[in-house]
């Protein structure tokens, strides 16, 4: 008996920083710990595939997901890099059709995986959780509206200096949430140009380059003037 308590109690440290769930009562997070378990995926593992019928919801307790679609002829466009506390899958619980993209795991991530046939009875229970997934998809549609506007309106140069912005959330140090590859493939850019764009802007003086992910930001008021 201990040990099905134990269990409930990881689960519920699982998702307990999700915000999605920050106004559930103690009771009522141990509800949706009934209903989830804690499940380790490896670094280059394939969560979920396009195709799938899904069903499942999936929040990152610690670790990094990309979230990519695949080209006609086979080249990875990568949506978005998801980090704890993010959800994904859950377009699977509100509509009939398949899974539309591919996740897959960056760096080893521990993930709590809520079955979402009994996630939908507890939403309709407490309308708070359905508004939390309406806020969360909301936010998304802004990002990925911005997207869209930002590969069709601004300039390669102007898209990577946003970039930089974005990612520093105020500080003057950029460590990358994912490779320059799968970077330059959400900005809607060639890696070779990305590393280009990036080489430019350190000879400006604009920022610094350390390594292979860190990047500091020298001149800020440059970056936000582009």
């Amino acid at each position: 008996m201990n040990c099905c308590h134990e269990h409930e109690h990881d689960n519920a440290s699982c998702i307990h920083s999700v915000p999605i769930f920050g106004n559930l009562t103690h009771e009522e997070m141990m509800e949706i710990a009934h209903i989830t378990s804690a499940r380790t995926y490896e670094k280059g593992e394939i969560v979920y595939m396009a195709g799938d019928r899904g069903g499942t919801l999936f929040v990152l307790h610690t670790g990094t997901v990309k979230i990519f679609r695949l080209t006609a002829d086979g080249k990875e466009q990568v949506i978005r890099v998801v980090g704890p506390g993010e959800f994904i899958g859950e377009l699977s619980l509100l509509s009939s059709l398949p899974l539309t993209d591919h996740a897959q795991v960056i760096e080893t991530s521990v993930m709590c995986v809520v079955e979402g046939s009994k996630l939908k009875e507890l939403m309709m229970k407490y309308t708070s959780i359905a508004f939390k997934v309406m806020e969360e998809l909301s936010k998304r549609l802004e990002t990925a509206e911005s997207q869209i506007e930002a590969i069709s309106l601004s300039s390669v140069e102007q898209r990577v200096a946003q970039a930089l912005l974005s990612m520093s959330k105020g500080k003057k140090e950029v460590i990358l949430p994912m490779s320059k590859g799968d970077l330059a493939s959400q900005l809607g850019m060639s890696q070779e140009t990305l590393s280009r764009k990036l080489t430019n802007f350190a000879d400006q003086g604009f920022i610094k380059l350390s390594g292979n992910r860190k990047i500091i930001l020298l001149d800020i008021n440059a970056l936000e003037e582009l």
